[in-house]
């Protein structure tokens, strides 16, 4: 018999890898943007992602409007706990549009835009770790509701996953420029590729042993025998792709990098997969006991098997479309 939670948490969780996918590394050029020289080098950034990125959060709508469906008990426990960042990653997205699109409309006040641009870059990332981090290190429910405060969210292990996340998305960011431009530009990129990567490897790391130390399930999960002989591929899985990401960058090549270090990212959900698996709120409540009655998910899969498909099919025309190097006046 085909278990539709299981499908429908598989749906959720293609959404947020789509979503990282497709907005991190727009989100990483805005992190960045204040290092790049203004005028040419900002303006190619700029139009690097100009055609892509406004589609980009459809599958952070997808994502959340799913979790709403599918999952309504889960929501409505995980929107009280994290109202907070959640307000201020829709604020961040919202900040960053307005700037995007104001900086070249607006010439005479180019500079104020730029930081506004990266303002709304960091704060929407930065948001999206601290949720993470707060997901993980447990959330008080009491019944079928939020029991905690208004600031449970926030923790020096949610603040570490904010700065780690951030330190992810730069990374991205790099890479794709190091994919999308030349010159001066791609060189730089490539530089600052190369000291994220580190960086992103140092907060895996932390990030990793600090997980283990916040609930008995993780630390069982991963370390109780004989399951740590499949999750120790994990890490070792990391070292290798880690050991190809650098490879490609000093073989000076444009696209490898950027897709070792979506690599990185995905094995990184896989760890997460392990941590909570199969709970939707870490340790306390599982996939079944927040699931949706069985026919409302069969109504709402009838859709997800339509949509999804046409908008993987638009998304891919779209980077097909505008493929190839860009420059400070467009694609070319």
């Amino acid at each position: 018999m085909i278990d539709l939670t299981v499908i429908w948490a598989c749906i959720i969780g293609f959404a947020i890898i789509a979503y990282v996918v497709m907005d991190g590394f727009d989100l990483g050029i805005g992190i960045l943007f204040p290092f790049f020289k203004a005028g040419k080098d900002r303006d190619t950034a700029m139009n690097s992602i100009a055609p892509v990125w406004d589609g980009n959060e459809t599958w952070l709508v997808m994502g959340v409007g799913g979790l709403l469906a599918a999952f309504p008990l889960a929501y409505a426990i995980i929107l009280p706990a994290l109202y907070a960042p959640m307000i201020a990653m829709l604020l961040g997205l919202v900040f960053r549009g307005v700037a995007f699109e104001f900086r070249w409309r607006d010439p005479a006040h180019q500079a104020f835009w730029d930081k506004a641009f990266t303002f709304g870059s960091i704060v929407a990332t930065f948001a999206q770790g601290v949720a993470l981090g707060a997901l993980l290190q447990g959330i008080s429910v009491t019944g079928r509701a939020y029991s905690g405060g208004w600031w449970e969210w926030l923790s020096p292990f949610s603040l570490l996953t904010g700065f780690g996340l951030l330190i992810g998305y730069a990374l991205l960011g790099a890479c794709w420029l190091n994919w999308k431009t030349e010159g001066g530009l791609q060189r730089q990129a490539v530089t600052y590729a190369g000291r994220l990567g580190i960086g992103l490897l140092v907060m895996i790391t932390i990030i990793s042993l600090g997980t283990l130390t916040l609930e008995a399930k993780y630390y069982e999960r991963w370390l109780s025998f004989p399951s740590i002989i499949a999750t120790a591929q994990v890490p070792l899985a990391t070292l290798v792709v880690t050991f190809m990401f650098y490879r490609s960058l000093t073989h000076k090549k444009d696209a490898q990098p950027f897709m070792w270090a979506l690599a990185l990212f995905g094995l990184c959900l896989v760890g997460l997969g392990v941590s909570i698996w199969p709970d939707i709120i870490p340790a306390r409540v599982t996939i079944w006991e927040a699931a949706a009655p069985h026919r409302s998910q069969v109504f709402m899969l009838v859709g997800a098997v339509i949509m999804i498909p046409i908008i993987l099919a638009y998304t891919a025309w779209s980077y097909w479309v505008f493929r190839g190097k860009v420059g400070a006046e467009g694609y070319h």
